[in-house]
């Protein structure tokens, strides 16, 4: 009887577990927004920002990017000599809208 409870209990937590996560990683989570987006149309992926951003930051080591579903913008983040730096962009039309610094 105990050999059958220790698969159950294990079985009821993953359960649990399962039931707690955040309804946007039943989604996709940020990579299904953007792969969503991207195929409707809506937006531009990441590889065409980074060929618009990247010659621009010339001798700077690129980190990577976010996206921001609600602002529908991409940000990259770039660091030179310890000091970080950020490249906001729309991701609509690849404007650059603001930079620090």
């Amino acid at each position: 009887m105990k050999m059958l409870l220790a698969p159950l209990a294990v079985l009821t937590l993953v359960a649990l577990g399962a039931a707690a996560l955040p309804a946007r990683a039943e989604n996709g989570g940020e990579q299904g927004e953007v792969r969503r987006e991207r195929q409707a149309g809506n937006i531009l992926s990441i590889r065409r920002i980074e060929q618009i951003v990247l010659p621009r930051m010339a001798g700077k080591q690129y980190l990577g990017p976010d996206y921001d579903a609600a602002a529908m913008a991409y940000r990259l983040k770039f660091i030179q000599d310890g000091k970080v730096y950020f490249v906001d962009v729309d991701a609509r039309s690849g404007r650059i809208i603001g930079q620090t610094p």
